[in-house]
């Protein structure tokens, strides 16, 4: 079959609902920033690529951990109709390939009797495993503008499948680009995006004579105090971005006269939504039902 006449033949996609006659190929040099000079493989029919080599990963697990990073915190479903074919994005927080799959597979027994249910998923802090899929749609017009979405969003461990129901009009080659970037432009505004931050807990010890200043030093820079405990001296526990820890310890250092005794117990990701303070489980809530 020439490319320049491509159709596509999913199981699903009988030919009379192929949205394409003529396909022109094109290319994307490069996806993501720090990836330069990795040309991806776009999203073809029935075939999922891997758009970073295998021996990249090594040397992405060694690098330092990110500042911050967007991601999903709830996913829900954002809906779409184009031509009287309706677009169905579903959004989900994913850490790991087999959530990714598992999240796929549900869609897809969910949504039985759809034309297509393409997906696009990035996973890692790193972005080590970004892959997309168009489920029989003609090539690079539903799992690559997907994926392009969430790339373009900044967003890390998402996955996303938009389920099609063929409406009986042909949206051509652009139209099916537009409809599904669209689709998962509106599942992301429907559902819950954080940002995790890389932070440390500090624990600090005072007498009563140096509170004031401590107190005066979290508070212009809006620290959350996680826990404090007042007896005979004051014990408080919070929360600061990691990169800043070292400037912090000095600053407090100097203001109370090395009287305060600061003690790095952990180092998470951590986030606030809505004025809270999210941290280990609560950083993944159960998943509403979609």
């Amino acid at each position: 079959m020439p490319d320049e006449l491509f159709r596509a033949t999913h199981s699903h996609n009988s030919a009379p609902n192929s949205d394409i006659v003529g396909h022109l190929p094109h290319f994307y040099p490069h996806i993501g920033a720090g990836h330069k000079g990795i040309k991806p493989l776009m999203c073809k029919r029935n075939v999922v690529y891997d758009l970073l080599p295998l021996a990249s990963l090594s040397i992405l697990r060694r690098i330092t951990m990110l500042e911050r990073y967007k991601t999903v915190y709830r996913g829900n479903v954002g809906e779409i109709v184009e031509k009287k074919s309706r677009f169905i994005a579903t959004v989900r927080l994913v850490e790991s390939e087999e959530e990714a799959l598992q999240f796929i597979e549900e869609m897809r027994k969910k949504y039985w009797n759809a034309t297509h249910n393409c997906f696009a998923y990035v996973i890692g802090e790193r972005r080590e495993l970004v892959r997309c899929s168009d489920d029989g749609e003609p090539s690079g017009t539903a799992g690559k503008p997907m994926l392009d979405v969430l790339l373009g969003e900044e967003l890390y461990n998402t996955a996303v499948v938009v389920t099609r129901y063929f409406g009986g009009t042909l949206l051509g080659t652009g139209g099916l680009v537009r409809a599904y970037s669209k689709a998962v432009q509106e599942g992301l505004a429907q559902s819950e995006i954080i940002e995790k931050q890389y932070g440390s807990i500090l624990e600090i010890g005072t007498d009563y004579q140096g509170l004031g200043k401590i107190q005066y030093i979290i508070g212009e820079k809006k620290l959350p105090i996680l826990e404090s405990e007042y007896t005979d001296k004051v014990t408080m526990k919070i929360l600061l971005p990691a990169a800043e820890t070292e400037r912090f310890v000095a600053e407090l250092t100097e203001g109370t006269n090395g009287r305060a005794q600061i003690e790095e117990k952990e180092k998470l990701y951590y986030a606030v939504l809505n004025g809270k303070v999210l941290m280990g489980d609560d950083l993944r809530p159960e998943e509403v039902n979609l």
